[in-house]
């Protein structure tokens, strides 16, 4: 019988800077509830607004994937590797923190918002080579199935990151259904609602919900409305 737990939208922390609203699906810096420290090796899982021409300074990470997921306007990214570039929505992003980095992530736009997901997952091996990749996605390439944008892999589909962790993409018609099969025994899956409505397992899941799977090889996802948008992230329980 497989087990979940079930985070409604409106229960998550959140944060308020002004320049920064961010919404915390796990306990995250001002935010803490030792019932929602992580799922998995998922750690971090933060819903971000930005206002227009504001930003992140150049901070460190070590020891750490971190994916960022564009869902509107132009993020501003410059990292201690040289790397400098501007994701948007289809675009993914990975950082692999390892033994150190700085970077900062800035709204390119002086006049309009930018919002993005900052998941952050705990790597199977400790101070690797830092690392930076992004791809961009067709939107086509996601409708009315789950496409594979994430993996352990380097020359599987989409980015890869160090951990047995797969994340999938979906936009879907209203009444659709799909399948979805855990790609590695004992790893868990976190379902996050990006838009729209989705059933799974007997839950009725909206717009930034999440669920979190485990003890499955699998299961089903309909979608309740039309242009419905799911995020799926596979990762290690343990």
């Amino acid at each position: 019988m497989s087990k979940t737990v079930l985070h409604k939208a409106n229960t998550r922390g959140k944060a308020d800077h002004g320049w920064l609203k961010s919404f915390h699906t796990f306990s995250f810096a001002g935010y803490h509830d030792p019932q929602r420290i992580h799922f998995g090796a998922l750690r971090v899982l933060n819903d971000d607004t930005v206002h227009g021409g504001m930003g992140f300074g150049t901070h460190p990470h070590d020891n750490m994937e971190i994916i960022s997921i564009p869902l509107e306007g132009d993020l501003q990214h410059r990292d201690s590797m040289g790397n400098v570039a501007v994701i948007q929505k289809g675009d993914i992003q990975v950082l692999s923190a390892g033994t150190g980095i700085q970077h900062s992530e800035y709204n390119k736009n002086p006049d309009e918002p930018v919002k993005f997901l900052q998941i952050w997952i705990f790597p199977n091996k400790r101070n690797v080579t830092p690392r930076y990749d992004q791809i961009t996605i067709p939107q086509e390439d996601k409708q009315d199935k789950l496409l594979q944008v994430l993996s352990p892999d380097p020359d599987d589909e989409g980015v890869w990151i160090h951990q047995d962790a797969w994340f999938h993409l979906g936009t879907f018609s209203a009444d659709k259904q799909t399948e979805y099969q855990v790609k590695k025994s004992g790893n868990g899956v976190y379902a996050f609602i990006l838009s729209g409505s989705f059933s799974i397992e007997g839950h009725t899941l909206e717009t930034r919900d999440g669920l979190g799977i485990w003890d499955t090889d699998g299961f089903s996802i309909s979608s309740n409305a039309e242009g419905s948008e799911i995020l799926l992230m596979e990762v290690p329980m343990r």
